[in-house]
């Protein structure tokens, strides 16, 4: 049986990244690509990349929302820029 395709994070915001999604996954995955955006000004998508050991086109598709982050890439991106990433637990409203 072939398996069903799942939503992107970006599927799950009425308006990715401005908007809360509807889904808690989705909720986490839009706050960690706003944190990870937050932190790429200061840095070349490339050079997070190459620091991080990840390929650029991850980091882009996790930003813009088409991806889903796995959990490697996640830790590999925290460690190589020095930021908490991961949103943490969020409340029964889907917030922090």
């Amino acid at each position: 049986m072939p398996r069903s395709q799942r939503a992107t994070p970006a599927d799950l915001s009425p308006s990715w990244p401005n908007s809360p999604s509807t889904e808690p996954e989705g909720e986490v995955a839009r706050l960690l690509a706003l944190r990870l955006e937050a932190t790429i000004p200061y840095r070349s998508v490339r050079k997070v990349a190459d620091i991080a050991g990840v390929d650029e086109g991850t980091i882009r598709n996790i930003v813009s929302g088409s991806r889903w982050p796995d959990l490697r890439t996640i830790v590999r991106l925290e460690e190589a820029l020095g930021v908490a990433l991961w949103p943490g637990r969020l409340d029964e409203g889907g917030r922090q």
